[in-house]
């Protein structure tokens, strides 16, 4: 069974920082990429940023860039992505989504992922 679990979110004030985590099972980490996307209320889901288990190559959405830095713990099977300077906009549930392969022009692309995990919520106070 595929399974991809989000955790770390929280409360945080604007300028903290949070650790996500999604742990992944069920399939061949290596041959994925992970991509975190964010939705806030009414508004569309967005990709935040993607890393590629195979070659660690990283995407980033230009609202994130410099702020947030994604890694992956290929033993761990786990894809963390390390949010500082936050802003209430980040305000959003995270999900963390697979896919293979990952295609640069493509990253943010939600429908181009088979799997999701259920999200975790992120709320920045100001």
């Amino acid at each position: 069974e595929v399974q991809l679990v989000e955790s770390g979110g929280g409360l945080v004030q604007a300028g903290g920082s949070l650790r996500l985590s999604c742990a992944a099972s069920g399939f061949t980490f290596d041959d994925y990429a992970i991509g975190w996307f964010r939705q806030a209320p009414g508004k569309g889901r967005e990709g935040v940023s993607c890393i590629s288990s195979s070659d660690g190559s990283t995407y980033y959405a230009d609202s994130v860039k410099g702020r947030f830095t994604i890694s992956s713990d290929n033993a761990k099977d786990t894809v963390y992505p390390q949010m500082n300077n936050l802003k209430p906009e980040d305000t959003a549930v995270y999900y963390c989504a697979a896919t293979t392969p990952v295609v640069a022009g493509f990253w943010a692309v939600f429908y181009e992922y088979d799997y999701w995990g259920q999200g975790t919520q992120v709320t920045v106070s100001s």
